[in-house]
């Protein structure tokens, strides 16, 4: 009997794509998780659908759009949900959760969601699960949860949270040499998340004077200040990050796991940093919008053909497409009430390719109304031949050309220039509003 492929999920909080050194960053070097994008597959186009926390963490992990699972911020997965570790375990894995959950619900007005205890049957279904619903303070994180059967009381972790994890993260795949069922591990971690705190031995290496910005950050004084004291925080953190991952792939390599592993990385949405005099996230330009994904490991080299590094620009994997796409990694069957695509076969060039979707869908359910954010649900498309649209409730909001406009500074939403690919764009988007049973009151 064929021995089944293994999974591993890394997953980073508020981490835009241009942040990784082989995606374009003039700030951080990411040697490692370029070297995996290069033996992998590089989605430059991956998008967060709903550029939030909660909401992209319940698609992630059920293949279900947002206003059907979690449709806002500090809202509850329900307990009765399957997840993709439903159907991993049914499969013969052993399942491991290690980290940020941020889906059962606590309000932080009300308690301070680190220290919040996630009750079992509200922990996804995994066979191991090790977290926090949500906390924001790297070098005070405690974890709780089960090992097997067994419960585990909350304990803090020492040092630096991804140091940490990692270590733990480590333990378990070194527990797991010298057992024989296959194993889905997902290791989710706080940074680069505000506050953009990262430990000296990389923070000493960016300081916010040398931090270069993207064209679309606006030369005012407050702005640039905000944004190069945060970014200089934030570039170490990702140097962070990728040390971490480094330390993850030796291991795989140790133990021989790496040619039977997909190694997928990815981060629930991005953070403006000052674009568009915007900071943090909800709002779908694409320093939000755009995140890393790659999708690497098992038998890399020979999955490897005719691609310049890997990158793959013309597939807009969603947050809806992450379990499909695990599943079929895997060859086990998407069950149908996942509504994502697998897109597998990017990846295992031997697989059969079918036509993908040409755009995503975009949505902002429930705003939260924090600070720095947008306080209107808006719904939105990016497409295959490069353009987005966006709109709130009966009123355009964006319209860009990303390949002539990569930045987002011309905003053609409301010249009548481009009314006919105007609605083009919005006929698309209302056939995803009613695929999806979304309701949304279109202008």
């Amino acid at each position: 009997m064929e021995q089944k492929n293994n999974v591993i999920w890394i997953v980073t909080d508020q981490q835009r794509a241009e942040s990784l050194s082989i995606n374009g960053s003039q700030n951080c070097a990411t040697p490692h998780l370029d070297g995996l994008a290069r033996t992998g597959v590089n989605f430059t186009n991956a998008v967060s659908g709903f550029p939030l926390c909660c909401p992209f963490r319940g698609s992630m992990l059920t293949g279900i759009y947002p206003h059907k699972c979690v449709p806002g911020h500090e809202y509850r997965m329900n307990p009765k949900q399957k997840t993709i570790a439903d159907i991993m375990n049914e499969n013969g894995y052993d399942t491991f959760y290690l980290g940020k959950w941020h889906l059962d619900g606590a309000k932080e007005a009300e308690e301070r969601a680190g220290t919040h205890i996630v009750p079992r049957q509200r922990r996804g279904g995994f066979t191991s699960w090790l977290g926090y619903e949500n906390n924001n303070a790297q070098y005070d994180c405690y974890l709780h949860g089960h090992r097997k059967e067994k419960e585990v009381d909350l304990f803090r972790l020492p040092g630096y949270e991804t140091n940490a994890m990692t270590d733990i993260f480590i333990e378990y795949l070194r527990e797991r040499k010298e057992k024989e069922e296959p194993f889905f591990a997902v290791l989710s971690v706080q940074p680069p998340h505000d506050p953009y705190v990262a430990p000296a031995n990389v923070q000493k290496n960016h300081i916010p004077s040398q931090i270069r910005f993207r064209p679309n950050v606006p030369d005012v004084p407050y702005i640039r200040e905000q944004a190069g004291r945060e970014l200089a925080g934030y570039y170490a953190m990702i140097e962070n990050i990728d040390e971490n991952v480094g330390r993850i792939v030796e291991v795989l390599n140790d133990t021989g796991f790496m040619e039977s592993t997909h190694v997928m990385f990815f981060s629930d949405h991005g953070d403006m940093h000052g674009s568009h005099g915007q900071f943090r996230k909800t709002i779908p330009y694409q320093e939000a919008v755009n995140v890393p994904f790659i999708i690497s490991g098992e038998k890399r080299a020979a999955h490897v053909v005719n691609r310049k590094a890997g990158n793959v620009g013309d597939i807009l994997i969603n947050h809806v497409d992450i379990a499909p796409t695990t599943l079929g990694l895997c060859g086990i069957p998407v069950p149908e009430w996942m509504e994502g695509t697998d897109y597998s076969a990017v990846r295992i060039l031997e697989k059969e390719r079918p036509e993908y979707p040409d755009s995503a869908y975009l949505q902002s359910v429930i705003p939260t109304c924090h600070d720095d954010s947008i306080n209107k649900p808006w719904r939105g498309i990016v497409t295959k031949d490069g353009y987005k649209y966006v709109c709130f409730q009966g009123m355009d909001y964006m319209l860009y050309d990303l390949k002539q406009d990569p930045y987002e500074q011309v905003n053609l939403a409301h010249n009548d220039h481009y009314k006919e690919l105007r609605l083009r764009l919005k006929q698309t988007l209302k056939e995803w509003i009613d695929k999806t049973q979304d309701e949304f009151l279109l202008p």
